[in-house]
């Protein structure tokens, strides 16, 4: 079988790299009109509304939320850790839970670490998708130490039939063990693995987004179908979504 996610990976076998990793700037915007709060469905909040949008990508929040963020972020970035250890509880709470923004998170692959992690987390479902991508970016030093030194049997895994390489490469680079102890179970984990389909899926919207966006690293942002340059870091964003309204 030939799909280019097979040449990314013979290309990148070595230790993890942050080296596609964006930097933060500074960015400013004009002062609108507070948006009104919006209700949530009855028994919920809008944190706890979440779907997958078409491209891969998870949404939470609002569907008709006037402001729409979406983030790029490859798991094994620092810099998409260090922006959801500052963000994730402020960024539910003020901004998503108010209705006045959607907040989508797209897997970006920089390493094939992320298309292994890309494909467990979407498969776990709709409900544990950000529990899951939030702990694998909170807890990031855990998630990359297996594979940011491959021990030898990574090599050997290259030479198995694509639908028992990617479980061979989360075995090796201990992927597996870390989200079975965040409640995955093994069985899930190799089902979603064998089917190569997974894994392609976090390339292809990874080489549509960098197409569509031009983008260069990661985190990058999205505001409402524009990119918004300069800024890779949460004060910032935040005060972006402030200046928009919601505030």
């Amino acid at each position: 079988m030939t799909f280019s996610l097979r040449l990314v990976l013979l290309s990148s076998l070595g230790a993890i790299a942050l080296a596609g990793c964006g930097d933060s700037g500074t960015d400013s915007a004009t002062d609108q009109p507070v948006i009104a709060k919006v209700a949530p469905p009855a028994g919920k909040s809008w944190s706890e509304v979440v779907r997958f949008d078409e491209d891969g990508g998870a949404v939470m929040g609002n569907p008709d939320a006037p402001i729409k963020l979406q983030e790029f972020g490859a798991f094994t970035c620092g810099h998409c850790a260090q922006f959801t250890k500052d963000s994730h509880e402020e960024l539910k709470r003020d901004f998503v839970d108010t209705g006045r923004v959607s907040y989508k998170l797209t897997p970006y692959l920089l390493h094939p670490v992320d298309a292994i992690a890309g494909a467990i987390v979407r498969c776990t479902g709709q409900e544990r998708f950000f529990p899951l991508a939030d702990a694998t970016f909170l807890e990031h030093e855990a998630f990359i130490a297996g594979a940011a030194s491959p021990p030898p049997g990574i090599e050997k895994a290259m030479e198995l039939p694509p639908e028992q390489r990617f479980n061979a490469l989360a075995k090796g680079w201990k992927l597996d063990q870390f989200y079975q102890q965040r409640g995955v179970p093994a069985q899930q984990i190799e089902q979603c693995l064998a089917k190569v389909d997974n894994l392609v899926a976090v390339e292809k919207s990874t080489n549509e987004a960098t197409a569509k966006y031009q983008i260069t690293g990661t985190p990058t942002f999205v505001i409402n179908d524009a990119k918004v340059d300069g800024i890779a870091t949460w004060a910032p964003l935040r005060d972006r979504l402030r200046a928009m309204g919601a505030r």
